[in-house]
């Protein structure tokens, strides 16, 4: 019976796992080593459930409740002693994963289960950071968390039947839908993803149109709720950057990165995190 969740990273991923999290009645603790980042986090949750209420989506009456259900803290190696559930939200960095997963596997409970929002990672390989493969699964969700119904499932080569079905009924207490896939790397989702926002930037390089041109075509020709630009802002330039990377080394030529992309990443125009991507979101926040 899985009750407390932590969440490792208090990124854009991590605050909105643990804010779905909460609101479906898990205990959640939201993990970070910075204290900076921690608060950030809290500040966004508690926007987040500001909003909802004014949209209609949070009732007022249950916001102190879901709020009573969350706790911040910056030392993983103490809170996984708590919990039935680790889910890692950090960085598409292997070092990195490498350390959440060693840590939480010498102080976790030996029943604890393991999952990794990484979208393009192998859950294999991330379980071979623990003594568990058997309870380590990816659980790829979408940004923004509290709007996107699906989280794509991903087994590993050991993962069991028992954890799917553990991990399938945390999804759905989420109210998310699932897909369960095999291993590949990008998966489903990232593989299809990834080409789009390439192929856009390879169109944007050429001269082919202009950013606003290029994702109204693809919004209202091909019936995508964003168009790439936009996506790619919003999920981060630097994050597109990392992904298309490590699927062209795995999955080759046609995922080599554009490389007007690799001049954005390298000017720091990461997307809506920095205030400018292929948009200029500085007057947006001027206007706040």
């Amino acid at each position: 019976m899985i009750n407390h969740i932590v969440v490792v990273g208090s990124g854009v991923m991590g605050r909105g796992i643990a804010y779905v999290s909460a609101c479906s009645g898990f205990h959640t603790t939201i993990v970070d080593i910075n204290q900076k980042q921690i608060q950030a986090a809290q500040q966004e949750i508690n926007a987040m459930f500001h909003k909802g209420v004014e949209r209609g989506k949070v009732r007022s009456v249950d916001v102190e409740q879901y709020k009573a259900k969350l706790y911040y803290d910056t030392d993983l190696a103490h809170v996984s002693t708590m919990a039935d559930l680790i889910i890692e939200a950090v960085p598409e960095k292997k070092t990195i994963k490498q350390q959440v997963f060693e840590t939480a596997e010498a102080n976790a409970p030996a029943s604890c289960l393991f999952a990794t929002n990484t979208s393009t990672m192998s859950p294999t390989e991330i379980a071979s950071f623990t003594n568990r493969s058997d309870k380590v699964m990816a659980m790829h969700f979408f940004n923004p968390v509290h709007k996107m119904p699906l989280i794509e499932m991903i087994r590993g080569l050991d993962t069991s039947e028992e954890t799917v079905a553990a991990l399938q009924q945390v999804a759905k207490q989420m109210g998310k839908e699932t897909v369960i896939v095999n291993e590949f790397p990008g998966f489903v989702t990232s593989r299809i993803s990834a080409l789009v926002g390439n192929e856009a930037f390879y169109m944007l390089q050429e001269g082919l149109g202009s950013p606003e041109e290029i994702d109204k075509a693809i919004k209202l020709g091909l019936h995508y709720p964003m168009g790439p630009f936009e996506l790619g802002d919003l999920v981060g330039l630097d994050t597109r950057l990392n992904n298309l990377k490590y699927l062209h080394e795995k999955l080759g030529e046609k995922y080599r990165p554009a490389p007007l992309l690799e001049q954005y990443v390298k000017a720091g125009r990461l997307g809506r995190k920095t205030g400018k991507g292929v948009y200029n979101y500085t007057k947006e926040v001027s206007r706040k």
